[in-house]
């Protein structure tokens, strides 16, 4: 595989392709993990070149906890991938977050149930990574800087994100505990992706979109998957938009994470299997 490609983006729900790329190639690779959710668009958009890869496959195949995230992120690092720029579909938690309107989390809770494999470190190698502060502020404040391009809705940011295991949506009562915490918005997909892209070394921002007011609203209709896809189509218009105008202003400086995994290995150098070894040294070949 190439490993000239700096920025990744993902997409994620009514997000499968880039209008105006320019396809240099497509990659379907094999990875220690498996294969990707779907063969990566290598491209230049909008001057700058970058991989493409639709989360949950084109037509939508994949059910939250099916995404084959390690083979995708790890795909995407065997590509030289710095930098990556998500998007997904969430549901608002808060009045001020109306459907339809962007999102820059900075943090996130979790709720996923486990059955998702959420880290590359197992199997006779033991890293612990940093992940207090799960998103790139760089990436967030370029993002925040062209909000500009989004039409007819607004940007909030310094949000907290809740990621739910899925594929059902809420109950009102745990969207209403949800709110409790301090959570923000709601969605399926951005864990365990947050935390492997830190464990590779890559800086991530989600940039979330929403598509309804969860199940805490009761004046509204509890949210069904057709009121969803209305605005989804609406989303991915402006995301489109908001893509084209950030994407010359990434991969113009140090990845802030380069070098952060060099200290976390906790593993004796004696008791690492070889095994996983040679799998992590595909995706991190400076340490291992």
């Amino acid at each position: 595989m190439t490993q000239d490609v700096k920025i990744g983006v993902i997409g994620g729900s009514g997000l499968y392709d880039l209008d105006g790329l320019e396809v240099e190639g497509e990659v379907f690779p094999d990875t220690p993990w498996g294969k990707p959710s779907d063969s990566l668009v290598i491209g230049r958009y909008a001057g700058k070149k970058l991989a493409f890869l639709p989360r949950h496959g084109r037509g939508h195949f994949l059910a939250p906890h099916q995404v084959p995230v390690r083979a995708n992120i790890a795909a995407l690092k065997m590509l030289g991938v710095e930098e990556i720029v998500a998007f997904s579909a969430v549901g608002s938690l808060r009045e001020e977050i109306a459907p339809r309107d962007f999102v820059l989390p900075s943090q996130i809770i979790d709720r996923t149930k486990g059955i998702r494999p959420f880290t590359f470190f197992e199997d006779g190698l033991v890293v612990h990574a940093q992940f207090g502060d799960p998103f790139a502020d760089h990436l967030a404040d370029i993002i925040y800087e062209q909000r500009g391009a989004l039409e007819g809705v607004r940007m909030h940011r310094n949000k907290t994100l809740v990621c739910m295991e899925g594929p059902i949506f809420s109950t009102r009562a745990e969207s209403n505990m949800y709110r409790a915490w301090g959570a923000d918005i709601i969605n399926m997909s951005v864990l365990p992706e947050a935390k492997l892209a830190r464990e590779l070394e890559i800086s991530y921002q989600m940039i979330c979109m929403s598509t309804d007011y969860d199940s805490w609203k009761v004046e509204e209709e509890a949210v069904t998957a057709e009121f969803i896809i209305g605005n989804l189509t609406a989303n991915a218009t402006n995301g489109k938009k908001l893509l084209a105008a950030i994407i010359p202003h990434l991969d113009t400086r140090p990845n802030p994470l380069k070098g952060t995994m060099r200290n976390s290995v906790i593993t004796a150098p004696d008791k690492r299997n070889p095994e996983t070894v040679k799998k992590l040294h595909q995706v991190l070949p400076d340490y291992f």
